[in-house]
């Protein structure tokens, strides 16, 4: 049988590792834009997405609790930078 405090361990590390790599795919995908892309999509800057998301993948691997603020603010930015620049058609 599943100990309660163990699945609950699981889901918590599945979720954790989802989380990162949203944001680890948000920083390189960033990277690999060229700076007119987010002229085009009317967003900040390429250096202060870079900035923002890059903070927010270091404060995952120090903090590595997923539900914590700031992890759930880097996810907020890095799905906001997905949304922005890969869900536009600009």
């Amino acid at each position: 049988m599943f100990e309660i405090g163990s699945l609950q361990s699981m889901i918590s590390l599945a979720l954790t590792a989802v989380l990162f790599v949203v944001k680890a795919f948000a920083v390189g995908d960033c990277l690999a834009r060229a700076p007119r892309d987010f002229v085009r999509a009317e967003t900040l800057s390429k250096g202060a997405w870079l900035l923002i998301l890059g903070l927010s993948v270091a404060a995952h691997l120090i903090w590595w609790y997923p539900l914590g603020m700031l992890n759930l603010a880097g996810t907020v930015a890095a799905l906001v930078y997905l949304a922005q620049l890969r869900g536009s058609s600009y």
